[in-house]
């Protein structure tokens, strides 16, 4: 699970307080002194979200795609909801967030699995939600368009991060869920 936004607001004000105290910059854009200024986190409006069939049961393709005009950084583990259930899939292998850079134009795959092949447990859902970045909305999918067409079955989904492949995702998907 991601942190709460609450988490997030008090971890964002005790780096401000340690930024301070320290005599560093919080100012957005600025580098210290020595050091490349770092990518800044991708506007969901320059990005191209997509959800396709994950060729086995119970998975799912995603893609997002940079459409600006510059790097940009989203999020290592994409965030993948399920309509009118609680939480998001878990990354495979377990991590923790960090930044993923797309260059303008440049993709990232990850592979989702909604439910293992076989499962009857779970609930049953007609749309599933992928966002970058966890800062953003997302795009919802319909289950059909995941090729669920009986809808989408979740028990324990699992996603992996982003990957320079559509190949590697699926790889890391199998790997981990073997």
């Amino acid at each position: 699970m991601r942190p709460s936004s609450a988490l997030t607001a008090a971890l964002t004000a005790t780096a401000a307080v340690a930024l301070t105290a320290t005599g560093a910059s919080a100012t957005p854009g600025a580098a210290p002194a020595g050091t490349a200024a770092r990518p800044v986190v991708c506007q969901e409006k320059a990005l191209g979200v997509s959800a396709s069939p994950g060729g086995q049961r119970n998975t799912a393709r995603i893609t997002v795609t940079n459409r600006g005009g510059s790097t940009c950084v989203v999020d290592r583990i994409p965030t993948v909801t399920f309509r009118g259930l609680d939480g998001s899939a878990e990354p495979v292998p377990p991590a923790t967030s960090g930044s993923y850079a797309l260059s303008p134009g440049e993709r990232g795959y990850a592979a989702v699995r909604t439910a293992a092949p076989g499962t009857t447990e779970g609930h049953v859902v007609r749309t599933l939600s992928v966002a970058a970045d966890p800062s953003h909305v997302g795009v919802t999918f319909a289950a059909a368009t995941v090729g669920m067409d009986r809808g989408i079955r979740v028990w324990e989904p699992v996603t992996t991060l982003w990957h320079t492949s559509r190949a590697a995702a699926d790889r890391a998907l199998a790997d981990a869920t073997r």
